[in-house]
């Protein structure tokens, strides 16, 4: 049984072929983990958001070790329980499950990953060192075409669900929030190139106005950096720390490279701040109508 659902519209593949853009309506469901139909998605997920670097990570571990707790966390699926997930939000106790394969993985590339930033790195030691922090590793992942506006409800129901089960003595009490998501690069020559072809054009790509209709502003990142996923820039608020770091088994890159340069992003959030953090998502994300 679902646990609600959620109406978005999807432009059309064909609008672009018109003045005024087609729409389709899609209903979203939202479910508990279902280990006898989702691990492959859940895995597929997982390679996407660790990228060139997710190979050494262990994510088929870390994909059984999501399943193994199904009522932490969310799938979204449009065609019933027994489909794959387009999307998933997930959190897992660092310390809980410190001696499985993945968790020693991402532990250690987590910390290498932070001493590109001394505080940060420093932070992060001290409380997974420290017994009495808890530590939430928050997954988060979804299809390039999955809009934004289903992420804040899936934010609300993890609060409601962490909440009855610090109220059942399981050990979700976090302290803290590690979240990792993803980023590409562009450089000046690329964002011209980029801005030149939408004038044109005459209009905004396909991109710009799902992102636009998504709460994502047309304005070009002073350092070139933009978020796979538009929230991203809101959890970075809430952040004591933030990094973007390279990728360990990324491709050098020259003129001739093809396809997006990406990195990976870390972001350490006060637990205590998840609440307020789920209702800025629902205030800036909402769905369009409901500005």
């Amino acid at each position: 049984m679902s646990k609600r659902k959620n109406q978005a519209d999807h432009e059309d593949s064909d609008s672009d072929l018109e003045d005024t853009p087609a729409f389709i309506d899609v209903d979203f469901d939202f479910f508990n983990f279902n280990a006898t139909n989702d691990y492959h998605a859940i895995k597929r997920l997982l390679d996407q958001l660790f990228g060139v670097d997710a190979e050494g990570l262990s994510t088929h571990a870390l994909a059984d070790l999501v399943l193994s707790q199904p009522d932490i966390g969310t799938t979204i699926k449009t065609d019933g329980e027994e489909s794959s997930p387009y999307a998933f939000l997930s959190v897992l106790n660092i310390g809980v499950h410190n001696d499985n394969v993945s968790i020693k993985s991402l532990v250690e590339y987590i910390l290498a990953k932070s001493k590109g930033d001394d505080a940060f790195h420093e932070s992060l030691s001290t409380i997974l060192r420290d017994p009495q922090c808890q530590v939430g590793l928050v997954l988060c992942e979804r299809l390039i075409n999955m809009p934004v506006p289903v992420i804040p409800p899936m934010y609300r129901m993890l609060l409601d669900e962490l909440k009855d089960a610090v109220e059942e003595n399981e050990p979700f009490n976090f302290t803290y929030l590690i979240f990792i998501s993803r980023v590409y690069k562009l450089t000046p020559e690329e964002e011209e190139a980029m801005t030149t072809a939408q004038q044109q054009s005459g209009k905004a790509s396909k991109r710009q106005k799902s992102q636009n209709s998504n709460g994502e502003t047309n304005g070009r990142s002073p350092d070139g950096v933009y978020p796979f996923h538009p929230e991203d820039e809101e959890i970075r608020k809430f952040a004591s720390h933030h990094l973007i770091f390279p990728y360990s088994n990324a491709q050098p890159r020259n003129a001739e490279s093809f396809g997006l340069d990406t990195a990976g992003r870390l972001m350490l959030v006060p637990a205590a701040q998840l609440t307020e953090l789920a209702r800025v998502l629902g205030d800036v994300f909402q769905p369009p109508g409901n500005v």
